[in-house]
């Protein structure tokens, strides 16, 4: 994990700019003793570090080699002996790492130094889920349940800028429980509601916090939101383009952390130095077919450009474009030319740079969208792939009842985003947009997610994206209704079985009906998802009509209704008591083959059919 963020040319004054706050993979983990041998091994298996170490008595030497700000360093000890050992490397928090200490029983994690400016809370807690074990928070803001205003911001893709001492006095302000005012212009204001000591005021007010594209004194969070247009001459040094961009920012009075990405006209796709500025600074690099760009109505159009490159504007309407619907011009395009003096400043070329903002954020590169199957909701079945995804995540998007059951486990700093039952592809693509904007967001199924879950949906969707701007993109298994059916009725699912849903509000009930056709003339243990709803109340009569063509009266069923959750409710009859009544939408009925029998009470499913011999 290395130092990430604006580079140095464009903010020399304040250290913190280039160091966000980030979670991820430690840069080292170190055992110091054998002790720790085997919880090394499991990080290693997990992919929780990029090195890892046992000492052999060269701890100090090796935490020397790694103590740079932006790493993160985890150690695995105790906490008396980590801190012997990096007391002599202390020198303040813009030049100290990250470190944490991890018990070798994988019990506890304990951010040391870095809490909130390095990420070590946020890394402890994202660790404690994985490992199933607990963070050791001792911060303030951790133990009194506060928003960390000086942290929160990177989970949503946004950096801050502001001295050290600016934080300080923020913080200190916050902790005595002052309100806090907050300007912002740019990204969700929503996670302005998770602390009653937060105060929205306007842009003529002084503000404690502001967020947006603005460069202002004091604290200051800047979702990215601004496109530099560009263009240049052929073979126009790397040191221009940087110098003409930065006294662009200037001039206009923005931040350089808000920067979204660059554009220019197709034919400066292989400019080397605008390859070398956008690759160093991880910056989306649009270019636009001249046809494209002419017919953007810019402030300064060019007879000349027009002339040489077939559209009277390249910086303006590029950075126009890429700004998209709602996209407003914030400097007009100015030139720079290179320098003579002093004879050493070895620029060359000319450049031309324009700068529009996007009506929203635009930072894919640092968004992720974590598909989480939740299980049926109760904590404890929640597996710990799918923990350490819900603590990694600012935003938790999914249908109330869902996050109600996962609320337990919810920080001061994660925001709930609701939705309603039958709106799946609107929370998909309110999930995928956020993600674009660079936020950490959850998209929270029951069950799992690949099961009749928002999987399918949200990765449709993001499949349609161009691959630029598509954000990272996992799916975290959970446990589904049919296995947590098949543990509370025994081992019905030894043999082949099949699950098919009774909705047919995606899928034609002529369909529905050759599957149960075919599972039923196949002998499958089947589990019936969406059984029966209020509108519904026919087709499982239907379904149970279908299965007795070829299964006995006596075939054990098992009717899971709530499945984990309190209201839970039991029940094991036959395919012929089977009374479609007593069935709703919370319920999974699952439908034993023709081997499938009941004994005392279980249901079990024979692992061979009768004469077949288990190999």
């Amino acid at each position: 994990m290395g130092v990430f963020g604006s580079p140095e040319f464009l903010n020399t004054s304040h250290p913190l700019t280039s160091l966000p706050p980030r979670s991820g993979p430690a840069s080292l983990a170190l055992g110091l003793s054998a002790a720790s041998e085997p919880m090394l091994e499991r990080l290693k298996l997990r992919g929780q570090a990029e090195a890892i170490s046992r000492t052999e008595g060269r701890a100090t030497e090796l935490l020397q080699l790694h103590w740079h700000s932006g790493e993160t360093l985890l150690v695995i000890g105790a906490v008396g002996a980590v801190t012997r050992l990096i007391a002599p490397l202390i020198q303040g928090k813009d030049k100290d790492p990250a470190v944490l200490v991890l018990d070798p029983g994988g019990r506890w994690v304990i951010p040391v130094l870095g809490g909130h400016n390095g990420g070590a809370e946020q890394r402890a807690r994202e660790l404690a889920a994985e490992l199933q074990g607990s963070a050791v928070l001792t911060g303030a803001c951790a133990s009194e349940g506060r928003l960390a205003l000086d942290a929160f911001g990177e989970a949503w893709g946004w950096r801050r800028r502001g001295s050290i001492e600016s934080w300080r006095h923020l913080m200190q302000h916050q902790a005595n429980h002052n309100k806090v005012t907050v300007h912002q212009s740019q990204g969700l204001t929503a996670w302005q509601t998770l602390h009653n000591l937060i105060e929205p005021v306007g842009s003529q007010a002084k503000a404690d916090i502001s967020i947006g594209s603005e460069h202002k004194d004091g604290c200051s969070w800047h979702p990215a939101s601004l496109w530099l247009g560009v263009g240049c001459e052929r073979g126009t040094s790397l040191n221009l383009v940087e110098r003409a961009i930065r006294e662009a920012l200037s001039e206009a009075g923005l931040a350089s952390e808000a920067v979204a990405g660059l554009a220019s006209i197709d034919r400066k796709a292989d400019e080397t130095a605008l390859q070398s500025l956008t690759g160093s600074k991880q910056w989306p690099f649009r270019t636009y077919k001249a046809d494209v760009l002419h017919g953007v109505a810019v402030p300064s159009p060019s007879d000349v450009v027009l002339k040489e490159m077939g559209t009277a504007s390249v910086a303006e309407a590029s950075a126009l474009v890429a700004a998209g619907e709602g996209g407003q011009l914030r400097l007009s395009k100015r030139i720079v030319h290179a320098k003579t003096e002093p004879p050493d400043c070895q620029e060359q070329g000319a450049v031309t740079v324009a700068i529009a903002e996007a009506a929203r954020p635009f930072a894919p590169q640092r968004g992720e969208l974590h598909l989480i199957g939740s299980g049926p909701g109760e904590p404890a079945l929640l597996s710990g792939d799918a923990r350490q995804a819900l603590a990694r995540c600012t935003v938790w998007v999914g249908y109330g009842l869902y996050l109600d059951l996962l609320e337990p486990l919810r920080e001061a700093h994660q925001l709930r985003r609701e939705g309603q039952l039958t709106r799946e592809w609107d929370r998909c693509a309110e999930a995928l947009a956020l993600a674009q904007q660079g936020a950490k967001v959850a998209l929270i199924s029951s069950g799992d997610s690949g099961i009749y879950g928002m999987a399918g949906l949200a990765l449709d969707l993001w499949l349609q994206l161009p691959k630029p701007d598509r954000p990272d993109f996992q799916v975290h298994p959970g446990i589904s209704a049919l296995q947590l059916a098949a543990a509370r009725a025994g081992a019905p699912l030894m043999h082949d079985f099949c699950t098919i849903s009774l909705s047919d509000r995606l899928t034609p009930w002529s369909v529905i009906e050759r599957r149960l056709s075919a599972a039923a003339a196949g002998d499958f243990v089947v589990a019936l998802y969406n059984p029966r709803s209020q509108d519904r109340d026919w087709q499982l009569g239907r379904a149970r009509e279908l299965l007795m063509k070829h299964r006995q009266m006596e075939t054990p069923v098992f009717i899971a209704r709530q499945l984990g959750r309190k209201e839970e409710d039991l029940q094991l009859t036959t395919l012929e008591a089977l009374n479609p009544h007593d069935i709703d939408m919370l319920t999974l009925v699952l439908i034993g083959n023709s081997s499938t029998k009941e004994c005392d009470g279980r249901m079990i499913t024979p692992r061979g059919y009768p004469g077949a011999q288990l190999q």
